[in-house]
């Protein structure tokens, strides 16, 4: 296997429920993560040009689902499944989607922007509950 010119590591980290910060994957980072995945491999990527890998905690948690695109050294924030299209657009053409990607504000969380609502992502039913948000 060729080594690819593109990594992409998804943040997709659980913190305890009502942690402050919350975590990426409370805002649905396992999701994006698996839409990467498919929208790389159904354009051809996979092989050679884009991996979709998944992290642990990339330190951005309230800017999150956080992406570390590597080797380019920036980070993209708050990232939702509608934002995969556009995403894989930008590494076909060597760009970036401006919009995403994080500021040195949002590096602190004291200083960063607003983060997407919680939670995003529907918990399983708990025993005697019905549904699961």
């Amino acid at each position: 296997m060729a080594q690819r010119k593109r990594y992409l590591f998804v943040c997709v980290n659980r913190r305890p429920e009502g942690t402050p910060k919350g975590s990426c994957a409370e805002r649905g980072a396992t999701e994006v993560h698996a839409a990467l995945k498919m929208e790389i491999n159904r354009r051809g990527l996979a092989r050679t040009e884009v991996r979709a890998c998944t992290a642990s905690c990339v330190d951005v948690c309230w800017a999150g689902p956080a992406i570390a695109v590597e080797p380019d050294g920036y980070f993209y924030g708050r990232v939702t499944e509608a934002d995969v299209p556009e995403i894989v657009d930008a590494l076909v053409s060597g760009g970036r989607v401006e919009r995403l990607v994080l500021p040195p504000e949002d590096f602190e969380m004291a200083t960063a922007g607003p983060a997407l609502s919680l939670p995003l992502v529907p918990r399983p039913a708990e025993p005697g509950r019905e549904g699961g948000v």
